[in-house]
């Protein structure tokens, strides 16, 4: 198959396990943890879904990150977001919040419900070292602000990204950030094939949070609960089955060195020390002003 004809193929395929954060948060971690260079510019994926209020009703109190994107996104159920700052941000069904903690921010994720479903995602996006001592900002996006398109017997939620979908330009209601990320919630009626053109050298992640597909010329069927992870050159092709719903994600790689601990991301381990001593002493948010983060 010539460079033109290429088709991406699935390098890893990953399984969510089971994990618990927060004040006891019961989740799916998708991936994270070691080796981030093979995401790279992303960093974590966590899916977080369940009716059992015990499972969820602890949130996330307040907690700080430095030198990342945190990218929270709805699918049932309501979260509270609150920063160090006072601000206050209500993320309900269908919605999403994008936040980059930049130089620092202290703020906490609980939830507003006591009973019933909550289900949603949140996905971590790596800066650049230009970027991490920024100031922190955040974007609330209501569910009626992110763009769908419908696309053969698809329907694409576009969070994030332009893309190409079958010949059909699809552009998020987030775009310009320098590692060029998608976030795409894609759900089928039926049996259908998408292709997506991406380009070259981008990292390309397949998560299936219901149904099942298959990648390309590949057989091996990727289902509900796992990611695959596709090579880095040559056009995306999937083979949906009906009533499946996943995520698509791709991304330009930074290329820089991670380094990581906890909730702190940064390029070398003297710059995660930094942060930890700046957090313990309270200068991890200082000198940063009122209004929205």
């Amino acid at each position: 198959m010539n460079k033109e004809n290429r088709l991406r193929e699935i390098e890893e395929v990953l399984v969510a396990q089971a994990a618990s954060d927060g004040d006891g948060v019961q989740l799916k971690r998708v991936f994270g943890g070691n080796d981030l260079a093979r995401f790279d510019p992303f960093l974590m994926l966590d899916e977080f879904g369940s009716d059992k209020a015990s499972d969820y009703i602890g949130g996330f109190p307040p907690h700080p990150h430095r030198g990342f994107e945190t990218v929270s996104y709805m699918l049932s159920g309501e979260m509270e977001h609150r920063d160090h700052l006072g601000n206050v941000g209500r993320l309900g069904p269908g919605g999403v919040q994008w936040m980059k903690a930049g130089s620092g921010v202290i703020h906490s994720e609980m939830p507003k419900q006591k009973e019933g479903r909550m289900h949603g995602f949140q996905l971590w996006v790596n800066l650049p070292a230009s970027e991490k001592m920024t100031p922190a900002s955040y974007t609330d996006i209501a569910a009626d602000s992110i763009p769908v398109y419908r696309v053969e017997d698809l329907e694409i939620k576009s969070i994030a990204g332009r893309l190409v979908a079958n010949d059909l330009e699809v552009s998020g209601a987030v775009t310009g950030l320098s590692t060029d990320p998608a976030l795409l919630d894609i759900a089928s009626t039926s049996a259908t094939q998408l292709d997506v053109s991406v380009p070259a050298g981008y990292t390309a992640l397949v998560y299936v949070y219901q149904g099942s597909l298959t990648v390309g010329d590949m057989d091996y069927e990727v289902k509900q609960g796992s990611m695959a992870r596709l090579s880095r050159e040559g056009l995306l092709q999937l083979h949906i089955n009906s009533d499946s719903r996943f995520l698509l994600i791709t991304g330009k790689p930074i290329g820089e060195p991670i380094a990581h601990r906890g909730p702190f991301v940064m390029n070398t381990m003297d710059e995660i020390h930094q942060a930890i001593r700046d957090y313990s002493e309270g200068r991890l948010v200082e000198n940063q002003q009122s209004g929205p983060i």
